[in-house]
């Protein structure tokens, strides 16, 4: 006896996505500046060497002299200092017999406004070094950028910005744009690997001004 055909049954709805859970941005591993720090990193090839080994990675002193026009001398010296300060530490995994490589101990850098207020001149001094410096490696990186902006892509090119934005902010508005933008581009960090992915720089400079009257 054949058996009997189930009735058709209406198709069930299909169950609806899960929204994906709101992550937090990744935090990253920063070095709060204090005056002692400060005066050991406030030096211009210091702060270009440190910015060198984040952005590019663990190098040895003789590929760091090479990279920045020093001598392996000066980048050696340099190196210690900034190992005696907590900025760099050893990266034996990369070493080969007598090569010391070194890599950067932190992600990043704060820097505190009230170090530009101390009552030692040292200090004060080393905090105007420090933020002068920053804005001359963001400008030279930008120089490269756009000197070398026609070897990339469209879609690199298409992918880059410079821009600049005048608002009217409260100083509690101001950072709370800034600390906004932070937790913006922290939610970027750590992601997958995927083919085309390439350093990118951010720059932010967020400042008052005075308007002419």
């Amino acid at each position: 006896m054949p058996e009997k055909p189930e009735p058709n049954r209406p198709a069930q709805p299909a169950q609806p996505a899960q929204p994906a859970q709101p992550t937090q941005p990744v935090e990253p591993k920063v070095r709060i500046l204090d005056a002692r720090s400060l005066r050991g990193l406030a030096h211009p090839l210091r702060m270009r060497m440190l910015a060198a080994l984040r952005n590019d990675g663990p190098a040895t002193a003789s590929q760091l002299a090479e990279r920045l026009g020093e001598s392996s001398g000066a980048t050696s010296y340099h190196l210690r200092q900034l190992a005696a300060h907590g900025f760099v530490e050893d990266a034996p995994e990369h070493g080969k017999g007598r090569e010391r490589w070194w890599r950067a101990a932190h992600d990043g850098t704060r820097f505190d406004e009230s170090l530009m207020y101390e009552g030692d001149p040292e200090t004060r001094g080393a905090a105007d070094t420090f933020l002068h410096e920053i804005a001359t490696i963001h400008t030279q990186e930008l120089s490269t950028w756009l000197g070398d902006a026609t070897n990339w892509s469209k879609e690199w090119r298409r992918s880059s910005e410079v821009s600049d934005y005048t608002l009217r902010l409260t100083p509690e508005q101001g950072l709370e744009l800034i600390r906004r933008m932070h937790d913006l581009i922290n939610s970027y960090r750590d992601l997958p690997p995927v083919e085309g992915m390439e350093t990118f720089r951010v720059h932010s400079h967020a400042f008052p001004r005075r308007s002419g009257k």
